[in-house]
């Protein structure tokens, strides 16, 4: 575990903002002298920055439900409903990976936030009773560089392009697939900023209420804290592999014994022509020397 909540989470979402999801907190305009208005749909009243905040919660995960039904009913349903397979089933399962589950999980958790009437403490209450069921998205987000390159080999091909572009000219879409396939990395990586924004703009900030919100923002920012660290450890996992592959001379055992790979760099040691390539791994420093794409061994320290 190398950072903190909110650190390298922000760092990886920063980017992946898109008009089409999830409109940004920072976009709400302000309260006026710092504190809430009067109560949301109160006689007369106009709706508080806080009575926002929250209806942009519900109204964001509207769109993005609604954007998940288009991938699964407006693609992969067709592409199963095919007379002739248009897909081979490894890109498919590829191409959308767990999409079906994250789907069912933001119906419910729509139907959850659309019954709260507005109240920011029962919203913050759905994402706690719920935090273990977002751990579908680790899946999701591990995949995506697969489904990455399952669609780029898709478009490679006139038959599959002409399919997915026929989907979205049916759906209406001003964006192609990939940019949907996104949609639940950006998502996940964002409920616990909304959160925050109801957090900034609490009232009464010494109550039970206040603390459910809190517990809230501590669940989801623990839960896109995990999700960028289990991407971190595949991204190294799909490196150490590689590195194997590409060993020469190497007689020990395989490297996944020696934990995961934690630094790589090359270093000019004394008396030594060429630079060696280092590995550092949990366990052991790996010393070799590039020999074009390969790695030949030279020595390991425990």
């Amino acid at each position: 575990m190398e950072d903190p909540p909110g650190t390298r989470t922000e760092a990886w979402a920063e980017g992946l903002h898109n008009a089409n999801n999830n409109a940004s907190p920072g976009g709400w305009p302000g309260a006026r002298d710092g504190h809430p208005l009067a109560a949301f749909g109160g006689p007369g009243s106009k709706p508080s920055y806080l009575d926002r905040v929250v209806q942009e919660i519900v109204e964001s995960e509207r769109t993005y439900a609604r954007d998940l039904r288009s991938i699964v009913e407006g693609y992969l349903g067709k592409i199963i409903d095919a007379e002739e397979p248009v897909l081979r089933p490894e890109q498919v399962s590829a191409l959308f990976g767990n999409i079906e589950d994250i789907y069912e999980l933001s119906s419910t958790l729509l139907q959850n936030l659309e019954s709260c009437a507005n109240d920011p403490v029962a919203v913050a209450v759905c994402f706690v009773t719920r935090s273990q069921e977002f751990a579908i998205y680790t899946q999701y987000c591990n995949n995506y560089p697969s489904s990455v390159a399952a669609l780029t080999e898709c478009m490679r091909s006139k038959v599959q392009a002409r399919f997915l572009r026929e989907c979205q000219e049916r759906l209406r879409h001003a964006l192609p697939l990939g940019a949907y396939l996104l949609k639940p990395v950006q998502r996940i990586l964002k409920y616990h900023l909304l959160l925050q924004e109801i957090a900034r703009h609490f009232e009464n900030k010494a109550g039970d209420d206040y603390e459910l919100v809190l517990e809230a923002i501590d669940t989801m920012t623990c839960v896109a804290w995990y999700i960028n660290d289990m991407k971190r450890k595949h991204e190294h996992a799909i490196r150490q592999q590689e590195i194997q592959s590409l060993l020469l001379g190497w007689k020990g055992p395989d490297l996944t014994s020696y934990g995961e790979l934690v630094l790589e760099g090359t270093f000019r040691a004394q008396r030594v022509r060429h630079d060696r390539a280092l590995f550092l791994f949990d366990k052991a420093l790996l010393i070799t020397k590039r020999r074009g794409d390969h790695y030949v061994y030279k020595s390991h320290i425990p």
